[in-house]
């Protein structure tokens, strides 16, 4: 038998008023492979990323994670269900540590008896967690314990990607993230993503840049004005026609 997808949309519709955000978009996620996300502003990208992970509910269509219809109701019950979200804003506390922002909301706490709100948090269990994880993905860190305000951009992005890592148990879904950082920080956070994808997760990239999609992305989707117009392997050659689909030139 073969392996279903880890993700399947099936005619995903979203409405909002007179706006009609996604018009019966279906796709697929497997493990191993990355799924470059594509579409010009107002796309709908962002409408499907938002009901994959919780924050909207479709008004028609479905979603399967390992070929099981899920409902996900809010991002706590996408995030149970495996699916991992790192936004451009990252949602990092910038006054805590790498591991307080790993397990912010998710503590590791003892004994295991007492109420939650009295137990006491096992600060070493999640440091050493944390690091571990960091290590694993070759994210390198001035200070494992200082807080992220004092970081860079690239490391603050790799962690938020990798904070995703820890509790992703099928899928991560990055929204354009090396919109705002430079080089040689991009190059740091590509790696991460191509090592994301050799480790066996399953991983939706949203990105503007098509020489990232050329490099990374095993399949390309693309959205335009809420439908899906195409899907293709990338690479050199075609890079051109994923172009044409996103701004609606082809032939």
């Amino acid at each position: 038998m073969s392996v279903p997808p880890v993700l399947a949309v099936r005619d995903a519709v979203k409405r909002f008023g007179a706006v009609h955000a996604l018009k019966t978009v279906s796709l697929e996620a497997h493990r191993g492979e990355v799924l470059a996300l594509l579409g010009d502003n107002g796309a709908g990208k962002s409408t499907l990323v938002k009901c994959i992970s919780g924050v909207h509910q479709l008004d028609e269509g479905e979603i399967l994670l390992d070929g099981e219809p899920v409902a996900l109701h809010s991002p706590s019950a996408a995030r149970r269900a495996g699916v991992e979200t790192v936004y451009q804003d990252l949602a990092l506390f910038n006054n805590l540590t790498p591991a307080q922002n790993f397990y912010c909301g998710r503590e590791v706490a003892f004994p295991a008896w007492l109420p939650l709100g009295l137990r006491f948090l096992n600060r070493r269990a999640m440091d050493r967690e944390a690091a571990a994880v960091l290590e694993r993905l070759k994210v390198k860190l001035p200070k494992f314990d200082a807080p992220v305000a004092l970081m860079s951009g690239g490391q603050r992005q790799a962690i938020a990607v990798a904070r995703a890592t820890v509790f992703a148990r099928k899928i991560v879904i990055l929204d354009e993230p090396t919109a705002a950082l430079g080089v040689r920080e991009s190059r740091k956070v590509l790696d991460l993503i191509g090592q994301l994808r050799d480790e066996g997760n399953a991983v939706i990239l949203i990105t503007h840049n098509m020489e990232h999609v050329v490099e990374l992305a095993d399949r390309a989707v693309v959205l335009r004005q809420g439908r899906k117009v195409g899907e293709l392997r990338p690479d050199k050659s075609n890079q051109q026609d994923l172009v044409a689909m996103i701004v609606g030139a082809e032939a």
